[in-house]
Order: structure tokens, then sequence, then C-alpha cells
């Protein structure tokens, strides 16, 4: 099981109403094309926290390539108001980490992360 954290491209908040609707609809079918289990994820508006249950005849590295890609792609063709010939939605990187004995901590961390960074950083409301 791995935690893994993506951001879009220059940590643009774009990830709210209808697009981040659409986004977890996604990494849904996505992660259902591969075998993969989606255990938690969320969604804020300038970057992707998800815990992911990865069969072992994938490595970690194909799996987030797989899934930043085809999302990006998705999202250009529904949410592009222009033609754009570039698919770059999402920075390069992402940050993984194996989750072990800490799971629950983990995905209560994952589940309440934005409502917790809201309230230290009085962020506005991005529905």
């Amino acid at each position: 099981m791995y935690v893994i954290i993506w951001c879009p491209k220059y940590r643009r908040k774009k990830l709210y109403g209808r697009l981040r609707q659409r986004f977890g609809e996604i990494m849904h079918d996505l992660c259902r094309q591969k075998g993969v289990e989606l255990i938690e994820g969320h969604a804020c508006p300038d970057h992707v926290h998800m815990c992911l249950n990865i069969p072992p005849k994938y490595s970690v590295s194909s799996i987030v390539g797989f899934l930043k890609g085809k999302s990006a792609i998705r999202l250009n063709k529904e949410f592009s108001k222009a033609k754009s010939t570039g698919k770059h939605f999402w920075i390069r990187g992402y940050f993984v980490s194996s989750v072990g004995l800490n799971e629950k901590a983990v995905r209560e961390y994952i589940r309440h992360q934005e409502s917790t960074d809201k309230r230290q950083l009085n962020l506005p409301e991005f529905d």
C-alpha cells in the first residue's frame, strides 16, 4: 500500500468544481483498468493525495505515470477551451511512501487534510 501525492503544473489551483468531480471519476476508472485498489483519495485545489494498493506485477512508477498521463489527456480533452497540442497538466515528479502499521492514521489524514489546511491557513472555499 502506498501514499502518492502530486500537483498540477506550477502548483496552480486547478482542481475545483466540475473538474475536481470529474477527476475523481477518472481516477476510479483508471485504477479499475489496472486492478489497482483506490483505498483513499482526495483532490485539493493544488495537489492530490491518494492511498493505493498496487498489485505486485506493476511498479509504482508505472502506475503513477499511467494515472497522471491518462488523467491529463482526459481532463484536457474534456475541459480545454482552446485546441492544445500539449497535454501538460501535472508536474513531472511525485511523492510516494509505503504505508505500514499507520494505515488508519494515513487514511484519516487524507480524508481530513483539506479542512485542516483551511483552518490553519484561512484559505477560501473551492467547491
